[in-house]
């Protein structure tokens, strides 16, 4: 079993999505996983402290490669590989609702949604996993400084300490440098530094094109990262 996994800027469901495949790879030693990462998605995995264990599910090697869209141009020439049957089936996830938007109206000017495109024209099986369906969803957040509860220490151990120095003198953490390592949080003596949730509400018009997507024959919509285990 040979399997694509591309994934977008989302924060939601993108831990989720990470286990799923670990233990997918794991269940399964034989399997085969390459990783396409957009642009937003290598940040986001980084603020998350994920991108460093992508290497658990696919370790490199031929059809084991992590490819960042920084790296692949413009023309982003490994996805030719769902046209020539390398890939058994893509799954994309998690998927922001301007990758959605741009699946369902056929643009294909980013590596994720090229690569649905090409797996398409490839006949290969898309499942995709929205961050935005319906309703209103919880999201987890990436660490942050609490400003109502931090004192402003002249000397403040999680910034000397953090080794991507993402820490500012406001103070508030740069999460472009943030790689998600969670140290600066035994560090504050007054617990300003934690994660969250955040709750949003689903647009009508990423429902809507949510749904567009669910009428064409070529791609499956999935409402839950664990979803996936279904499909092997």
């Amino acid at each position: 079993m040979r399997i694509a996994w591309a994934i977008t800027g989302a924060g939601h469901f993108i831990k989720e999505s990470y286990e799923v495949l670990l233990k997918l790879k794991n269940n399964n030693p034989d399997m085969k996983v390459t990783i396409f990462i957009s642009g937003a998605g290598y940040e986001v995995l980084k603020m998350y402290g994920l991108f460093d264990s992508l290497n658990k599910i696919s370790p490199g090697g031929y059809m084991e490669e992590i490819f960042l869209e920084k790296d692949q141009g413009y023309s982003c020439p490994k996805i030719g590989r769902f046209l020539m049957d390398k890939y058994d089936v893509l799954v994309v996830t998690p998927v922001t609702s301007n990758s959605i938007a741009k699946i369902a109206h056929g643009i294909a000017d980013t590596l994720v949604t090229n690569v649905v495109t090409q797996a398409v024209k490839g006949s290969v099986p898309v499942y995709v996993v929205p961050v935005d369906i319906s309703g209103v969803i919880h999201s987890e957040l990436p660490f942050n400084i609490d400003r109502d509860i931090c004192k402003q220490c002249y000397i403040c151990p999680p910034g000397d300490q953090c080794p991507k120095q993402a820490i500012t003198d406001e103070p508030q953490i740069e999460l472009l440098l943030c790689n998600g390592c969670g140290i600066c949080t035994s560090l504050c003596q007054y617990d300003a530094i934690k994660g969250g949730e955040v709750v949003l509400r689903v647009r009508d018009l990423d429902c809507k094109n949510v749904q567009i997507l669910k009428e064409l024959d070529e791609i499956t919509v999935l409402e839950h990262p664990e979803d996936i285990m279904g499909i092997f």
